[in-house]
């Protein structure tokens, strides 16, 4: 009889364990469905901010284009025709074509500045991805390892609970690698 209670003792202990490793992976768990959620939204977010950038760009692009070509027909009116014209009219066209090459000149600059804005918000985004992703694998993990050693309890097996530990271990190994601390 004393035997018994001693047996029966150790298996509530034990499942007692089991038990309190599975509230701290379900709390793990939780914390993981945050923080997956949180690089995945920033991703999207980041995302639209990238298309936007680069719509940015193409306006710009576009007015560039449209100056460039304003500034051609300058040069070849100037070409063509600046022999017959006054010194005032050869001036203001002259004005006209200096303009022309400086706005060409802002639309480079504040396209590179677009450009590289809209490199860096993709770094952002190909970071959120990586770090989302891995995420999700170890919230995967995590919730098969709670299964596990709900199992474990059922069928009284303990490989089923060291596997589930192993598992929710594989987890924080992702987990640590998702931050860059390994």
């Amino acid at each position: 009889m004393a035997d018994e209670k001693k047996d029966e003792k150790k298996a509530d202990r034990w499942t007692q364990w089991v038990a309190l490793s599975m509230a701290i992976m379900a709390v793990g768990a939780g914390v993981l469905t945050l923080y997956m959620g949180k690089y995945s939204s920033r991703a999207i977010i980041t995302q639209g901010k990238i298309t936007n950038q680069w719509g940015y760009f193409q306006a710009k692009s576009i007015k560039q284009h449209m100056c460039e070509l304003h500034k051609q027909q300058l040069d070849i009116a100037v070409a063509e025709r600046s022999a017959t014209w006054s010194a005032e009219t050869r001036t203001a066209f002259e004005r006209a074509t200096a303009a022309a090459a400086k706005e060409v000149s802002r639309y480079s600059q504040e396209k590179a500045e677009i450009k590289a804005e809209a490199e860096g918000l993709e770094q952002t985004r190909d970071d959120a991805q990586q770090r989302g992703g891995k995420l999700s694998y170890a919230l995967i993990l995590a919730q098969i390892a709670i299964m596990l050693s709900s199992v474990t309890l059922i069928t009284k097996k303990r490989p089923l609970w060291y596997l589930g530990l192993a598992m929710f271990a594989v987890a924080g190994v992702l987990v640590a690698m998702a931050f860059g601390l390994l």
